[in-house]
């Protein structure tokens, strides 16, 4: 089993009868799952995983109100439950894991990761949250929620950023391929700066994988797990495979660059985020910012995102 499989066993096998039978008032007002901080949470982890912060562990989050009555109580119910599971011992809470599973408050756990206690409301609070942070609040599985507070703010940052804001962070992703990887590292390339060259292959990467997360409206989680993540995602699978050969100095790299940027450009106007042909990225961000509707997101710089 896997993290989840696993979180959900234990909940299933020990939890819900423990909390059953010693909070009963309170269980129509507990949401349960796993989400948050860790590989576990995104269905990435494997036996590499396991040396650290792993184990069978779930959240319990209550609200505010109920969480400053009976958080403690409850507390003490999870920290009660068997050691082991399925072979495996029970995550114990330390400094880096501190506050990810066991009883949580609803608002407080949102609020760390968007700075909201009911996530955010306007253009200028979306921007201010970093995109691996939306993916983090919106990863795992809930396997319970009657009362729907947690699930009711968890489904409007499922629901993605507001066009106005996915379009420009594509258009600034857009400007960074081009600049690093169509125009700066040839560049650097018939200089002979290898580092340099590196760093520009690094950020056309990076641009690269957000902008096919911006495209399949997902969330792009943190660096280290971006990419194996691409390849659950339904359009632009070809792109995974194409970054992981580039990597690997498979083929002449900016042919292999080129073609990525085809295969976006192509993306784009499929989902009619532009009509020019180019593949020269640079060249569509102009056209894709005309579709920005709100006046001073449109007035922003291209890369500004």
């Amino acid at each position: 089993m896997n993290g989840l499989e696993l979180a959900r066993y234990y909940y299933e096998t020990a939890g819900k009868q423990a909390l059953e039978r010693q909070v009963p008032d309170l269980v129509p007002r507990l949401a349960i799952g796993l989400a948050g901080e860790g590989s576990e949470c995104f269905g990435l982890d494997d036996e590499l995983s396991r040396d650290h912060d792993w184990g069978p562990a779930f959240c319990i989050w209550m609200t505010e109100e109920d969480f400053v009555k009976h958080g403690v109580q409850v507390q003490a119910v999870y920290r009660g439950l068997p050691d082991a599971v399925a072979g495996f011992s029970v995550r114990k809470s330390g400094i880096i894991s501190s506050g990810r599973v066991g009883c949580l408050c609803i608002e407080d756990w949102y609020r760390r990761y968007t700075g909201y206690a009911h996530g955010p409301e306007t253009l200028a609070q979306w921007r201010q949250i970093p995109e691996s942070f939306l993916a983090t609040a919106t990863n795992g599985e809930i396997f319970a929620d009657p009362l729907g507070v947690f699930m009711s703010i968890r489904q409007k940052l499922l629901a993605y950023y507001p066009e106005d804001i996915r379009i420009k962070k594509i258009v600034a992703r857009a400007a960074t391929m081009a600049q690093a990887g169509q125009y700066n590292y040839p560049r650097c390339v018939r200089r002979g700066d290898t580092v340099a060259a590196q760093l520009a292959m690094a950020e056309f990467a990076n641009a690269t994988m957000s902008m096919v997360y911006l495209l399949n409206r997902r969330y792009a989680p943190y660096y280290k797990w971006i990419h194996r993540g691409m390849k659950n995602l339904e359009r632009l699978p070809r792109v995974a495979v194409q970054l992981e050969k580039l990597s690997r100095g498979e083929g002449e790299a900016q042919e292999m660059i080129e073609g990525i940027c085809l295969n976006v450009s192509a993306e784009l106007r499929r989902q009619q985020l532009t009509t020019r042909e180019d593949t020269f990225l640079i060249d569509l961000c102009a056209d894709m910012m005309q579709r920005i509707q709100d006046p001073k997101l449109r007035q922003t710089h291209i890369m500004q995102e």
